[in-house]
């Protein structure tokens, strides 16, 4: 696989083997991955479907097992100790679901931020610029001198989206940015994502359980047994300047060729071991065997 420009991350049959005592453990298994420059897309699936692997993968905490993977142009299976340092205080900004684990406890919010831009060499006066201007944009400006325990949950998460940016990553990755937040905390962070995204152009991969995220990013791709299988895109139609929300689903296919139904379609129409496939006029049928029995 070639890197492509129209890509800021492209992964192409990529596989995680964790090994456990005697046991190995595939948490990818030839998953595939296209993500758009200044992108804002969410990656759903069931706990240990491999998403929060991918995610690890993609910040450069984990590295995989085989396949080919590509963020920013840079191959990640061939970085390495050095440049992975590098790649995660430069390029990337990560963001745990836990907030304590974002933040330093004895250091106010503007400070938290600082750090970061200080490991980087950055002048104490910019650092404290940039800081500002990040608490400003998480719309935290007024708590800019509160610790982390004044605070609440969602405004420590907003803080930590400030820490992520510090060092003007082109990437942000957060790994269930709202799982421990209430309703009115996640719709925050939801709203500054967006606005972030607009006005910063940084691209955004999040992963999360929330039910109604197809209705906050542009894209939501779900992981089933270490795979990519479907993808929900959102489309604006204006009717008399009236704006519609349009959701529409599909089934992946992969890098060859495969075709990614998901399990529960399979279930519905009685298809198990093989399936009769006919191609008919700008469409394909998938069928169950039974029904190319019957017809005999």
């Amino acid at each position: 696989m070639e890197h492509s420009d129209e890509y800021y991350i492209n992964c192409e049959d990529l596989f995680k083997i964790y090994k456990i005592a005697d046991l190995e453990v595939v948490a990818l298994r030839g998953l595939d991955l296209k993500v758009r420059p200044g992108e804002l897309m969410a990656i759903v699936g069931a706990s240990g479907s491999g998403k929060s692997t991918l995610l690890n993968i993609l910040a450069g905490l984990d590295q995989p097992s085989a396949g080919r993977a590509y963020v920013g142009g840079r191959d990640l299976l061939l970085m390495n100790d050095g440049d992975m340092v590098e790649y995660r205080r430069k390029h990337v900004g990560f963001i745990w679901q836990q907030t304590g684990r974002n933040l330093i406890p004895y250091l106010d919010a503007v400070q938290n931020v600082e750090v970061p831009m200080v490991l980087n060499g950055v002048a104490a006066a910019d650092a404290r610029e940039r800081a500002t201007e990040l608490l400003t944009a998480v719309r935290m400006d007024h708590r800019m001198h509160n610790h982390p325990n004044q605070m609440s949950g969602g405004e420590q998460q907003r803080v930590s989206i400030a820490v992520a940016l510090a060092n003007n990553p082109p990437l942000l990755l957060a790994d269930e940015p709202t799982g421990e937040l209430d309703s009115f905390g996640a719709d925050m962070v939801y709203e500054i994502f967006t606005d972030l995204n607009r006005d910063f152009g940084v691209t955004i991969v999040i992963v999360t359980h929330d039910p109604e995220i197809a209705a906050r990013v542009d894209r939501v791709v779900a992981i089933r047994d270490g795979r990519t299988s479907t993808e929900i895109h959102r489309r604006t139609e204006f009717d008399g300047g009236t704006p519609t929300v349009h959701h529409d689903e599909y089934v992946l296919v992969d890098a060859a060729g495969r075709l990614q139904i998901p399990r529960e379609m399979l279930e519905r129409l009685g298809i198990n071991e093989r399936a009769r496939v006919i191609p008919s006029d700008g469409a394909v049928e998938v069928l169950p065997e039974e029904r190319r029995k019957r017809s005999k």
